[in-house]
């Protein structure tokens, strides 16, 4: 298939204002975003999104999970399309890039294409897939998931978030819960492409101006619930304490010995606690928290689940603590499509952006998608590797040469019509 040519490029300029002109709903208190799935900022972004896809003569899928499907016509009807995208909700104390850059690159592949009378065989569809993050209703790519038929709708739309609104609910109350069956188009794909931030230090450390991503790292969430005994924390005996929050402390100490011990690739931590009642003079009684591990090998995350079992277990009798664990997410180590692979790696070197392999640290859409089509990512430095905080930032020329990359991939796998 033809490549397109080198000079082919996307407006630097036109990208940058529509990330800025997105980051304005739901700002965060320090300069990033607070657009959470499924609240009534997400349904601004949404519309926002939708008018600008419509304006570039788009048409607009909406399925039962809310997942967002903007079509521009190939001029073979019987060819599959190629699917390009991400996601616009955002952390609590969120950046303006961390899933918008895809979407909106996605945006700018059609707006370029509109701009030089681009024509393709197969059609493009920018995806807005819901609840990416995570953080309101876990687990992380829930939508997505549902799409690959990993998790069942019902539970999906059971889901609640902390204050007991449950997904399916809340999905109806912003107005995006749409009448196309999850998950009709997983068997029609012809490929995906995501663009997304490294979320981590390795591309500008090393200089590259693009990631090529070749595997997802595989991730674990356990769900681990501690429970002791409320109690004075100035009148209580030390050897009558049962102390939730100590019993916490001694096994996340553990989880970052079982992290180590597989290093340099497997990572350990918990990043959601919850302490009960949370109280300056109460010892806490109950703790709830996630233990959220990853690497780019299965056997080491199922040696790293087990052994946060048994030493859990083993600190909690110690301490005559009670411990639950509850397998809350997760997903298999990903290896991407070889194909689609190479054609980033090939737009990079046909535009001579600085390249380089890459293993992603973090979870994607891209990750349940490759169970449906052939799927690879491109990935962009940000500066210090910052993610998942209002400080995350990145240049306009990584947001750019990013763009161009998935914009030469997505337009070579979809055949330019000469």
């Amino acid at each position: 298939m033809a490549a397109p040519g080198e000079n082919l490029k996307i407006n630097a300029d036109r990208l940058w204002d529509s990330l800025m002109e997105m980051a304005k709903i739901g700002p965060g208190v320090a300069g990033g975003n607070n657009r959470q799935t499924l609240t009534d900022e997400d349904g601004e972004g949404r519309a926002l999104f939708q008018k600008w896809c419509e304006a570039v003569g788009c048409t607009m899928g909406l399925d039962s999970m809310g997942n967002m499907f903007a079509e521009l016509a190939g001029t073979d009807p019987d060819a599959l399309p190629v699917y390009v995208g991400s996601h616009l909700d955002t952390q609590p104390t969120g950046g303006k890039y961390d899933g918008v850059l895809g979407v909106l690159g996605g945006l700018e592949i059609l707006r370029t294409m509109k701009d030089l009378g681009i024509k393709t065989k197969h059609p493009i569809v920018v995806t807005n897939w819901t609840n990416e993050e995570g953080t309101r209703y876990a687990p992380a790519m829930l939508a997505s998931g549902v799409f690959a038929g990993v998790h069942t709708e019902e539970w999906a739309y059971a889901k609640e978030d902390a204050d007991g609104k449950t997904f399916g609910s809340e999905l109806d109350r912003i107005g995006w819960k749409g009448d196309e069956p999850v998950g009709a188009r997983k068997d029609k794909m012809h490929a995906f492409f995501e663009l997304h931030i490294e979320q981590g230090p390795i591309l500008e450390a090393e200089g590259k101006d693009i990631g090529v991503v070749t595997h997802g790292q595989g991730l674990s969430w356990t769900q681990v619930t501690v429970t002791g005994k409320d109690s004075h924390t100035g009148s209580t005996p030390m050897p009558m304490r049962k102390n939730a929050g100590l019993g916490m402390a001694r096994i996340l100490n553990k989880v970052d010995e079982i992290a180590w011990s597989h290093k340099p690739h497997a990572v350990g931590a918990a990043g959601h606690i919850d302490v009960y009642p949370n109280s300056r003079n109460v010892i806490p009684g109950k703790v709830v928290f996630t233990v959220d591990f990853r690497s780019p090998d299965l056997s080491v995350i199922e040696d790293m689940e087990a052994r946060l079992r048994v030493d859990a277990q083993a600190i909690c009798n110690e301490m005559g603590l009670g411990v639950e664990f509850e397998k809350v997410g997760g997903f298999d180590p990903v290896t991407f499509d070889e194909g689609c692979v190479s054609a980033v790696r090939a737009a990079a070197e046909r535009l001579g952006y600085s390249h380089m392999n890459l293993i992603s640290g973090a979870g994607h859409d891209a990750c349940w998608i490759n169970k449906c089509a052939p799927t690879a990512m491109v990935m962009c430095p940000c500066v210090d590797g910052l993610s998942h905080n209002e400080a995350e930032e990145i240049s306009k020329e990584w947001a750019s040469a990013g763009t161009d990359v998935l914009m030469h991939a997505v337009l070579e796998t979809a055949q330019i019509v000469e």
